[in-house]
């Protein structure tokens, strides 16, 4: 019998290794599903549309940065369990290997979006074009550069910044400076898994007018339990100002992604994801969208797959095809304009 598609009725259960076919050049993979009774009415994807419900029906009006306008509302929370799957969005197809490349390119500390432009990625093109990066006060900036964001306040907070460190594999890591909060991350997971220390922030004020723009994620924090001599990895991450239709599909995966990369590494398994959102919002050009997506029934939660290889790599020898997602048959996309 074939199916169309999966409901969240039905649950993932089994994934084979990955098979080759020479006669079709292809690889796959069997899946095992098993029907059970749907209980779950906290699942990752139902969270996630009650916010936008939310937002929808008390959510206020609010000017923003932009000029494309707002319904807003401030202080909100989703957990979701990690364990067995991930936070992929199935009520619209989430470009999930951009998402990747896009915190693969934060944790190589790579500041110049046209490392992004060559795989296919053009989300940061409109947050670093001549007219933005003018409109910033950066007109020494050459187009795509992006400044002391996120990669830079990862890898290298502290340290002066030039246009040729951008792409970080022109140059000698090593003589850049400043601190590097993921390579502490991992070292506290490792020698200290129970500090209440193992956080990384990216607000960094004095580095405001160097960059295009502000992080809009500033801050994680890394949580372990231990239980039956295992060792479980927890992530919570901090939004002070959150795109829910655009943006807030890529942060919860790609948050999710990080923390099954240091589980490996820190040999853990991947437990609670937890979002904590300041200003969450829908923008008005994005209205019609996201009620179309609210219309839409979710479908079984798909599995990350990560090659173990990572557990010895360098972060920047990380590539998207150390990653995989089984089960991932979402609804058809949604597209909408981003407000920049």
């Amino acid at each position: 019998m074939f199916y169309d598609t999966f409901g969240q009725s039905y649950k993932l259960i089994s994934v084979s290794e990955k098979q080759y076919d020479n006669s079709y050049n292809l690889h796959y993979r069997f899946l095992m599903y098993k029907k059970t009774i749907c209980t779950n009415t906290n699942s990752s994807e139902k969270q996630y549309l009650n916010l936008a419900k939310t937002i929808l029906e008390n959510g206020k009006s609010r000017p923003d940065r932009t000029g494309v306008g707002t319904i807003s509302s401030f202080g909100h929370k989703m957990e979701f369990d990690i364990s067995e799957t991930v936070p992929l969005l199935t009520t619209k197809r989430v470009p999930w290997k951009s998402c990747i490349e896009e915190l693969l390119w934060f944790m190589r500390g790579d500041t110049d979006t046209k490392i992004l432009q060559r795989r296919g990625v053009k989300i940061w093109d409109g947050n670093t074009s001549r007219e933005f990066l003018d409109s910033r006060g950066l007109p020494h900036y050459e187009v795509g550069i992006l400044g002391k964001g996120y990669g830079w306040q990862w890898r290298f907070f502290g340290a002066n910044y030039s246009q040729a460190f951008a792409d970080t594999s022109c140059i000698d890591r090593n003589k850049i400076g400043g601190f590097d909060q993921l390579s502490y991350i991992e070292y506290l997971l490792k020698s200290d898994p129970f500090s209440r220390r193992i956080l990384m922030s990216y607000w960094n004020p004095p580095d405001f007018d160097k960059t295009a723009l502000n992080p809009c994620h500033f801050s994680c924090q890394f949580y372990v339990r231990e239980e039956n001599n295992e060792k479980f990895l927890s992530c919570l991450f901090n939004m002070r100002s959150n795109d829910l239709f655009l943006g807030n599909p890529f942060n919860i995966f790609s948050y999710a992604v990080l923390t099954y990369i240091l589980a490996i590494r820190c040999d853990m398994k991947p437990d609670k994801l937890i979002y904590m959102g300041g200003d969450v919002h829908i923008y008005q050009n994005h209205i019609n969208q996201i009620k179309e997506q609210l219309e839409r029934t979710p479908r079984s939660e798909p599995r990350l797959i990560v090659n173990d290889d990572i557990k010895y790599k360098p972060f920047h020898e990380m590539t998207i095809s150390d990653f995989d997602i089984v089960g991932y048959f979402p609804h058809p996309s949604i597209k909408a304009p981003m407000a920049v």
